[in-house]
């Protein structure tokens, strides 16, 4: 009889773990809870019957202990610019793959940059970090569009969202941004990060059909910015967000997400248009679902599928474009997202 793989999940009782330990089961592997608040998690393990393992980031052998006997880790415990290396030095004593589901820019950044400065033979083969909805599946989705190019001028990743009701890890990971920022926006321009207190444009994205062209705002950043330049030489990339959904996230007093069906999926639903222009010739992959929390579930748990199946391209630390063979990643997905390509 085989076991099950046991795949650690930190940060397994909130809004985005609690999805991706139900893809986990459903994909049937064997999901070890763990996280920092010891009540959540022990309700949560009343809950599912799974072995639930209480740590902390400032308590190494906690950490230890959550990781023993696992195969892979994923990380859904924000700020990530927090507990992103304390947990993939834990994977890398255990000798496990760290996916993370972060969306910070700098955490993002600075998880490539820690991981591939430390000795590839120290622990865990592979860090994949922004395995999710933001980070992972525009650079899938670029990756997609780029085909044969080797470099390209620009991309562009608009985001059709119905509208964004932030969970609280969201509100305190962008808070904590905000802080590393000083306020300031971040744009990628030139090839580098740049820093910048000008006002955000409003301008109108070609959407396609049925959604049609929507008001956006321009230079509306996320990880993207990180993750697609990691691995294509593209020095312009630019993100935008629907007017709705940014104002949502803005409002202090907007909801947290409601679930509209058994799963817990909310109703909301997203259309992501990648573009990629080189010279005059232009290529565009565009990925349409439901819930963005959500979906990260499938991202995340497809990223170790495929890392412990062998399906990779690369060691060290690399992004979701760069590990795995993009196009097909996205085909897997299809119980989750509709792949439009148009070349």
């Amino acid at each position: 009889m085989t076991t099950a793989p046991r795949v650690a999940v930190y940060g397994a009782y909130g809004h985005t773990g609690r999805f991706v330990v139900a893809e986990l089961r459903e994909r049937r592997y064997t999901a070890v809870l763990s996280g920092r608040d010891a009540g959540k998690l022990k309700a949560l393990a009343h809950e599912t019957g799974l072995d639930a393992h209480p740590a902390s980031v400032d308590d190494q052998p906690s950490l230890d202990r959550a990781l023993a006997g696992t195969a892979a880790v994923i990380n859904c415990a924000g700020p990530f610019a927090t507990t992103a290396v304390p947990m993939i030095e834990a994977a890398r004593r255990a000798g496990i793959p760290y996916v993370d589901v972060a969306a910070e820019i700098e955490a993002v950044a600075d998880t490539l940059a820690y991981a591939a400065d430390r000795p590839r033979d120290a622990g865990a083969a592979l860090v994949v970090p922004a395995m999710a909805f933001y980070g992972g599946l525009g650079d899938l989705l670029v990756t997609t569009a780029m085909g044969d190019w080797t470099a390209a001028d620009e991309a562009h990743i608009a985001y059709g969202l119905s509208g964004w009701h932030p969970t609280p890890g969201t509100r305190a990971a962008g808070a904590v941004s905000r802080e590393r920022r000083d306020g300031r926006s971040v744009r990628y321009r030139n090839g580098r990060l740049e820093y910048h207190r000008d006002d955000l444009p409003t301008l109108e994205w070609p959407f396609p059909a049925p959604m049609g062209p929507r008001s956006v705002i321009g230079e509306f950043t996320m990880a993207d910015v990180v993750t697609v330049p990691s691995h294509l030489s593209i020095p312009d990339v630019r993100t935008y967000m629907a007017v709705e959904a940014a104002q949502d996230i803005a409002a202090p007093d907007t909801p947290t997400p409601a679930a509209a069906d058994e799963s817990g999926r909310s109703g909301q639903t997203f259309l992501v248009d990648a573009v990629v222009r080189s010279g005059t010739r232009e290529r565009r992959a565009v990925a349409r679902g439901r819930d963005i929390y959500a979906v990260t579930a499938p991202l995340a748990v497809e990223a170790v599928d495929r890392i412990l199946t062998g399906r990779t391209r690369t060691t060290g630390a690399a992004s979701a474009g760069e590990v795995f063979d993009a196009p097909d990643f996205l085909r897997a997905l299809s119980p989750h997202i509709t792949l439009e390509l148009c070349p």
